[in-house]
C-alpha cells in the first residue's frame, strides 16, 4: 500500500464508523501535525507527514477510536519536534497526550550495545502497554508502515530491522490476536531477509495457483452444498497460506506437499450452529483422528476461538484444514484486540470481544510482573519470549477452573500460575490424584492438586526444571533477596572476626569512622559494605586493615584474651557459603574457609588437596570452626568396593536408608567380573552420624572395601 498524499483516504475510513464531531478533531490534528513537522523530509522521500497519517489510516481500517487516530496522527510530535505534552494535552486531552508520549518513550533512550537496545526497547514497551494498550496498536501500525516502506534504507538495517519484527513484533500482533497486522509483518520480513527466495516462491505460488484456485472452490461449493441442505446458514471461504507461512514449512516438508494442503473457514451466525456445522463437515469428508480442537470451549491465551478440524479431500486425499467460527470471532481472529474498539464503536454485544480485552490485559499484566521481578532488561525479554512461542496444554485445578501453559511446563510452573505465593510454599502434588514430584511434566487435560507448606521455601534446584518466564523469574527474585540478607548476616560475621585479629571490634566501630571507611570505600551504605564482604566481592581481611586507619578504640587486654578470631558455623548461613565438592566438609572436621568472588565463603576440610594451595592466598583464606549447635545436614561421599552380584546396588542403598540416611546421588562402575566401585554421595548431620552408617555397610558380606572421600 502506497504512502498517501492526502488525508482523504484516512477521512473516508473514518467517516465510516465516527461521528462529525470525532472526523472534525481528526482533522484537527492533521493540520498541527503538518504545522509540527513542516520542512521534514523521511529519508524514503516525501513529507514526514504522510508518515503518521499513513499509521492513523492502518489502525482506522481496524476501527479504532478517534483518540488513538489522534494519537498515531501526533505519535512523532514530543520525539521530533519543537512542541511539548502540555501542547497537545491543551489541544487534545490527557488521553492523547498519555498514548504519544508512550510511543515516544519507547524510541528515546540511547543504549551501550544492539541487544542491549533491543531488549530495553521491549521492556519499554511492555510497560506502556500496561498503562493503555492501544499503545501497542500504534507501535505496530508504526512499524507496519515503516516495514512496508523500508526499500530505500541499506540492505544491513533493512535485515536488522527485519529480525527484529519476526522476533518481538509479530508474535506481540499475534499474542493480541491481529493475525493480519501479523501475516503482513512477517511477509514483509520474509522479502526483506531473503528477497530472492521470496521472488522464487511467489512465482512459483502463481503458477500453481491456476489449478489450486479451481480445486478450493469446487471444495468450498461442496461444502456450502452441505451446509445449506443442513439448514445452516453460513459462509465458506477457501483461503491460502501467506508467503511466510509457507516458507517456513518448506523447511521439513516439500513444496509439492505443502500445496496438497487446504484451508477453508466456516462463518457461521451461533455457537450451537459452529457445531451443527462440524458435523457437516464431518459427513462430507473423513475427519483425522486425533486432528480435532475446540478453542470455543476452551479458547487461547489472545481471546482466539473456533472449531478446528482436519478431513480427507476429495483429490488424492489431500488434507482439508477447516475452521468454523462465529461472525465475531472471525472478527476476533482477525483483529484481535483491536476488535475491541470496533464493537465499542457499533455499540453490540461485547461478551466475547470484552473476553478478548481482559485476556490481553490479563497477559500484560503478568509481563509486568514479570518486568518487576528480572534483574534487567536482558533477562526480561529472554523471559517473555517463552511467553510469546508457547505451545499451550490446558489443565485443570481442583474446582474444574481451566489453566493455560506452554507445553512442557511442570506441576511447579502451574503452582506459581496460580499465585506466587502458592509457588513459593509449594511442598507436593498430586497430578490426577496420585502423589507426583514437583517436576512432572504436565499434559492437556490433567487436574492439578498444590500441597501447600507452612512457610515459604524455594528452592535454587527448582530452577533446572521450571519452564514458564513466571515461576523462573519469581524464583530467581525470592532468592536474590535471601541471599541478600544472608550476605549481610555473613559479611558482618567475616568483618568482625577480622577485626578482632587487628584487636578491634565492630561493636568499637563509631558513627563516625564507618561513615569515613564508606566515603573511602565508595560504598553507600554499612549493609552494602557487608553485603558485598558476604558475597564474596570484599576481602574481609583488607577491609579491616583499612578500618584499623580510622579506627575506633582497641580492644582491652581482657577483650583481647576473650576474642575467638575463628568465625562458627552454624549451618544456617544459606546460599552465601558453599561447601567444597571436592572434599565434602560435615561437621566434626577440621575447616577452613576461602573468600571467592563467584561463590562467597567457601569450606574445605584442611585435609583436602585444594588447601595448600589456597593457604599462599593468606588475605583470601578464614580460619573456620563449627558452632556448637550445628543445624542441617550435610554432604558426605563414600567409596564402596562391592562384590560384583545381581541386587548389589539395591542392598547398598536400602542399608543406607535404614539408618535415617538421604541419598543425593550415586555413581557405580564395574572394574571386572569381580567387583565394583560404587560412590554414594549421602546426606549427614556430622562425622559421628556418618561413622554409623559406615559401621553399618562394613557389616554386608559383599562389602570389602570402604572409605570416604
Amino acid at each position: 500500500m502506497p504512502t498517501p498524499t492526502s488525508i482523504d483516504g484516512l477521512i473516508e475510513k473514518a467517516s465510516s464508523y465516527l461521528n462529525e464531531e470525532q472526523v472534525e478533531r481528526i482533522r484537527q490534528a492533521f493540520e498541527f501535525g503538518a504545522l509540527a513537522h513542516q520542512g521534514q523530509k523521511r529519508k524514503a522521500g516525501g513529507d514526514y507527514i504522510w508518515h503518521p497519517v499513513a499509521v492513523a489510516e492502518i489502525l482506522a481500517e481496524y476501527k479504532l477510536d478517534h483518540e488513538s487516530i489522534i494519537a498515531a496522527i501526533l505519535h512523532d510530535v514530543v520525539e521530533d519536534t519543537p512542541f511539548d505534552k502540555n501542547d497537545i494535552i491543551e489541544r487534545f486531552g490527557e488521553s492523547v497526550a498519555d498514548m504519544v508520549e508512550g510511543v515516544t518513550k519507547l524510541a528515546k533512550v540511547k543504549y551501550k550495545s544492539a541487544q542491549e537496545a533491543h531488549a530495553e526497547s521491549f521492556q519499554k514497551m511492555m510497560l506502556a502497554m500496561s498503562r493503555d494498550i492501544r499503545v501497542i496498536l500504534i507501535k505496530l501500525a508504526d512499524r507496519l508502515h515503516n516495514m512496508r516502506t523500508m526499500g530505500a534504507m541499506r540492505r544491513d538495517k533493512q535485515y536488522r530491522i527485519a529480525d527484529e519484527t519476526l522476533e518481538i513484533y509479530a508474535p506481540i500482533a499475534a499474542r493480541l490476536g491481529i493475525h493480519a497486522i501479523r501475516i503482513e509483518l512477517e511477509d514483509l520480513c520474509f522479502k526483506a531477509k531473503h528477497p530472492y527466495r521470496y521472488e522464487v516462491l511467489k512465482h512459483r505460488l502463481q503458477q500453481v495457483r491456476g489449478g489450486r484456485n479451481e480445486a478450493l472452490k469446487h471444495i468450498a461449493d461442496n461444502f456450502q452444498h452441505r451446509l445449506n441442505q443442513d439448514g445452516i446458514p453460513a459462509t465458506v471461504i477457501g483461503r491460502e497460506k501467506h508467503l511466510y507461512s509457507l516458507y517456513s514449512k518448506m523447511r521439513n516438508h516439500k513444496f509439492s506437499e505443502i500445496l496438497d494442503i487446504f484451508a477453508f473457514r466456516v462463518i457461521v451466525d451461533t455457537i450451537d450452529n459452529c457445531y451443527r456445522a462440524l458435523g457437516s463437515v464431518h459427513s462430507l469428508y473423513k475427519p483425522l483422528p486425533l486432528r480435532f480442537k475446540d478453542y470455543i470451549a476452551v479458547p487461547k491465551k489472545n481471546g482466539y476461538q473456533s472449531l478446528h478440524t482436519t478431513v480427507m479431500g476429495p483429490y488424492n486425499n489431500a488434507h482439508l484444514e477447516v475452521q468454523i467460527r462465529t461472525e465475531q470471532m472471525h472478527e476476533v481472529s482477525e483483529h484481535g484486540i483491536a476488535a475491541h474498539w470496533q464493537y465499542k464503536q457499533k455499540g453490540d454485544d461485547e461478551n466475547e470481544i470484552s473476553q478478548v480485552d481482559t485476556l490481553a490485559q490479563e497477559w500484560v499484566k503478568n509481563l509486568l510482573e514479570i518486568q518487576q521481578s528480572t534483574g534487567n532488561s536482558l533477562d526480561f525479554l529472554e523471559n517473555v519470549k517463552i511467553d510469546l512461542f508457547p505451545e499451550v496444554i490446558y489443565v485443570f485445578t481442583p474446582k474444574g477452573d481451566i489453566i493455560d501453559l506452554p507445553r512442557g511446563a511442570t506441576a511447579l510452573d502451574f503452582a506459581y500460575a496460580l499465585h506466587t505465593d502458592l509457588g513459593h510454599a509449594t511442598k507436593g502434588c498430586r497430578v490426577d490424584k496420585k502423589a507426583c514430584p514437583l517436576r512432572t511434566v504436565l499434559e492437556s487435560g490433567q487436574s492439578i492438586e498444590i500441597i501447600k507448606g507452612k512457610e515459604p521455601a524455594p528452592q535454587a534446584s527448582w530452577l533446572q526444571f521450571v519452564t514458564t518466564a513466571k515461576a523462573r523469574t519469581q524464583i530467581r527474585h525470592y532468592m536474590r533477596n535471601l541471599k541478600a540478607s544472608d550476605a549481610i548476616d555473613l559479611g558482618e560475621r567475616l568483618l568482625n572476626t577480622a577485626l578482632l585479629a587487628n584487636h578491634l571490634s565492630l561493636g568499637s566501630l563509631s558513627d563516625e569512622t564507618k561513615q569515613t571507611v564508606l566515603e573511602e570505600l565508595n560504598v553507600e551504605s554499612w549493609q552494602d559494605l557487608l553485603g558485598e564482604i558476604g558475597s564474596g566481592n570484599r576481602m574481609p581481611a583488607l577491609v579491616a586493615k583499612q578500618i584499623q586507619e580510622f579506627a575506633g578504640e582497641p580492644l582491652t587486654e581482657e577483650q583481647k584474651q576473650a576474642a575467638n578470631t575463628t568465625l562458627p558455623i552454624t549451618g544456617t548461613e544459606g546460599m552465601v557459603i558453599h561447601y567444597a565438592h571436592c572434599c565434602h566438609p560435615i561437621p566434626g572436621d577440621s575447616i577452613l574457609g576461602f573468600i571467592s568472588k563467584e561463590k562467597g565463603l567457601v569450606i574445605h576440610r584442611e585435609c583436602c588437596t585444594n588447601v595448600k594451595h589456597l593457604k599462599s592466598q593468606v588475605d583470601k583464606c578464614i580460619e573456620l570452626r563449627w558452632a556448637d549447635n550445628v543445624e542441617g545436614t550435610f554432604l558426605a561421599e563414600l567409596q564402596l568396593e562391592v562384590d560384583n552380584v545381581r541386587g548389589s546396588l539395591g542392598t547398598i542403598a536400602s542399608t543406607i536408608a535404614s539408618t535415617n540416611t538421604d541419598i543425593d546421588r550415586v555413581h557405580s562402575d564395574d572394574k571386572d567380573e569381580s567387583y565394583s566401585l560404587m560412590n554414594f554421595v549421602i546426606k549427614v548431620r556430622d562425622r559421628i552420624h556418618l561413622a554409623q552408617v559406615m559401621r553399618v555397610l562394613k557389616r554386608l558380606p559383599i562389602v570389602q572395601k570402604i572409605q570416604r572421600n
